[in-house]
């Protein structure tokens, strides 16, 4: 799908992906546990919103995202059920990539093939909850802090250094 310094590649998550991207998560997010049935949900309910990074036959991180609203966060390990009818937001629910897949652009890459995503789908801005201190990260990559006092309990269930970030879209 989308070839990368180091042999690395973006492809589209498949379903027996999951076992390799909970392995990739409980290494990365071990303050943010999520059960396999998560993963597995959000591939079901969006699998244009999943990706896979592969690295010499090995999976080496994973991105995924959905349609969501504006200014709520799903709650952290809890299933959908659906996405919202009324979704006005593009949400990077999470990406994770091993040590050895960082520092070579492969997270600028995801965001920009989720922005396209979100782009083809008519979405006008795209949200997240940066995690770990990440928030310069995403700044980079075109995000802001919002201040939305209603998430607060829900923000501090992840921990106290999270930030809710948002991001327009242009269509040009």
């Amino acid at each position: 799908m989308n070839e990368m310094n180091g042999g690395l590649h973006w492809r589209l998550m498949r379903g027996a992906d999951i076992p390799d991207v909970s392995t990739i998560a409980a290494a990365i997010h071990t303050d943010f546990f999520e059960d396999d049935a998560v993963f597995i949900e959000r591939l079901k309910l969006y699998p244009a919103g999943c990706f896979a990074l592969e690295g010499d036959g090995a999976l080496v991180g994973y991105g995924i995202s959905h349609p969501w609203r504006l200014f709520e966060i799903p709650a952290l390990n809890t299933l959908l059920g659906e996405l919202p009818e009324s979704a006005d937001t593009y949400y990077l629910h999470d990406i994770a990539l091993l040590p050895e897949a960082r520092s070579g652009g492969a997270a600028r890459r995801v965001v920009a093939m989720m922005a396209e995503q979100a782009m083809r789908d008519g979405f006008a801005a795209m949200s997240l909850v940066a995690v770990n201190g990440s928030s310069g990260f995403w700044q980079k990559q075109g995000f802001s802090i919002a201040d939305v006092s209603e998430l607060g309990d829900k923000l501090l269930s992840y921990s106290g250094d999270v930030r809710y970030m948002t991001r327009e879209l242009s269509s040009a």
